[in-house]
C-alpha cells in the first residue's frame, strides 16, 4: 500500500482528495499519495488573491503583518471560506497533477454528517477549480478501506477517524454504513483544550502552533504501559502574560496537558458509546470479536487507543499509516470505480 513521503507530482488524470480541516492529502490515480500539506491559504488583506498556499501559507500563521491573513478555508471538515477553499483546490490540483489539459476526474472525502448545502459547496469548489467530475464518499468509509477492513462483507466493522475538525464514529457492513456518529472534536479541539487550559490554570496565552507542539511532544489519553519517558516528559511552553501581557515561560508536564485533554477525548468516547448502542446486536457481536480500528491524526495520540477499550470493554488498533488511511481510501476508489462505485455517488453542483 502506498505511503505519503515528500510532494511528489503525476499525471494522472483522476485523483481522490482528503480535504482536511489540518491538512489536505491527494492520491493520483497509478501513483499513490503525490501531496500532503497543510489546508492553508494566506491572502492579502481586504482581497481574494492567494500569496501562498500550503506548507508555506502555513508558516505565516501567527507571523503576518496587518496586511496579510493566514486563513484555514475548512472548519469542523466543511468549507467556511468558498473563495479560499476553491483557490486552495487549485493550487492543490495543479501541483499534484501538473500540465494537464483534460478536467481532472475527483474523489473527494467528505465528514458523514455534512449537510446537502455543504456538500454542495464543496462540489461547486472543486468544478470551479477545474474537476470535470465530482464524486463524495463519507469519511469513515474512506478510512475503513485504506485501514484495510472487509467493507463488502456482511461482518460489522468499526472505525473511529479522528482528523483535525472532526471525529468520525461508524459501523459498517456490505459496503454501507450502518450507524454512525460525526461530532466536531478533533485535532483542532485537542490544541485549543491545551491553549485553554494553559489561559485559565496559569494565566498564560499562547498560540495554536504552541499547542499543537505540546500535544505532540506530551500529549496522551491514558498512561501507556512501558512507556514510562511519557510520564516523567515535561514541556516548555513559551507566551505572553494575560494581564501583564509580558513574555513568560512555563513547564507543562504530561498530568498537565492530560488534564487539559480530558474533555474532548471524553466527547470522542461518548460517540464511540452511543454508536455501538445504535449498533444492531449481530453486527455489534462482529465489533466485539473484531476490535474497533482508530485512523487519523489523532490515533496517534498515546493511550488514545487504551482509554477507549477500557470504557467500552472492546479490543481497540491503530490502523497501519493512520494519517493516510483517509486518502488511500479514496485512492482506491479511484483506481477501481467500477468496483467500489456503488460507495460512492456522482455529486452535483
Amino acid at each position: 500500500m502506498p505511503q505519503a513521503s515528500k510532494n511528489k507530482t503525476a499525471s494522472s488524470r483522476d485523483i481522490g482528495m482528503d480535504l482536511g480541516t489540518a491538512n489536505t492529502l491527494v492520491y493520483a490515480r497509478g501513483h499513490g499519495i503525490v501531496l500532503n500539506e497543510p489546508s492553508v491559504v494566506a491572502v492579502r488583506a481586504g482581497t481574494t488573491t492567494a500569496l501562498a498556499v500550503g506548507t508555506e501559507a502555513k508558516e505565516t500563521i501567527g507571523r503576518t503583518p496587518g496586511s496579510i491573513t493566514a486563513i484555514r478555508p475548512l472548519k469542523g471538515g466543511v468549507i467556511c471560506d468558498y473563495e479560499a477553499a476553491e483557490e486552495m483546490i487549485r493550487h492543490f490540483v495543479r501541483k499534484a497533477v501538473p500540465g494537464r489539459r483534460t478536467r481532472t476526474r475527483m474523489v473527494i472525502c467528505v465528514p458523514s454528517g455534512v449537510t446537502p448545502v455543504e456538500r454542495r459547496a464543496i462540489v461547486q469548489a472543486s468544478t470551479r477549480a477545474g474537476a470535470r467530475s465530482v464524486h463524495l464518499i463519507e469519511e469513515p468509509m474512506a478510512a475503513a478501506i485504506g485501514a484495510g477492513l472487509p467493507v463488502e462483507e456482511a461482518r460489522g466493522s468499526m472505525v473511529v477517524d479522528i482528523g483535525g475538525g472532526t471525529s468520525e464514529v461508524a459501523v459498517i457492513s456490505l459496503g454501507g454504513i450502518v450507524t454512525s456518529q460525526s461530532l466536531r472534536v478533533g485535532g483542532d479541539r485537542l490544541d485549543a483544550a491545551i491553549t485553554d487550559h494553559v489561559r485559565k490554570e496559569y494565566s498564560l496565552l499562547i498560540g495554536e502552533r504552541t499547542a499543537e507542539d505540546v500535544k505532540v511532544a506530551v500529549g496522551s489519553a491514558w498512561p501507556v504501559p512501558g512507556r514510562p519517558e511519557l510520564e516523567s516528559a515535561t514541556f516548555t511552553v513559551r507566551g505572553r502574560e494575560r494581564v501583564g501581557g509580558m513574555p513568560q515561560s512555563l513547564v507543562l508536564t504530561a498530568a498537565d496537558v492530560r488534564a487539559a485533554l480530558d474533555e474532548p477525548v471524553e466527547a470522542i468516547i461518548a460517540a464511540v458509546r452511543t454508536t455501538l448502542e445504535e449498533c444492531p446486536p449481530e453486527l455489534s457481536g462482529d465489533v466485539m470479536e473484531h476490535g474497533i480500528v482508530l485512523t487519523g491524526g489523532g490515533a496517534l495520540l498515546p493511550g488514545l487507543d487504551l482509554r477507549i477499550a477500557s470504557a467500552t470493554g472492546i479490543p481497540v488498533f491503530v490502523a497501519d499509516a493512520p494519517l493516510d488511511c483517509v486518502a488511500l481510501g479514496s485512492g482506491k476508489c479511484v483506481e477501481d470505480l467500477d468496483t467500489l462505485g456503488r460507495l460512492l455517488a456522482p455529486a452535483k453542483a
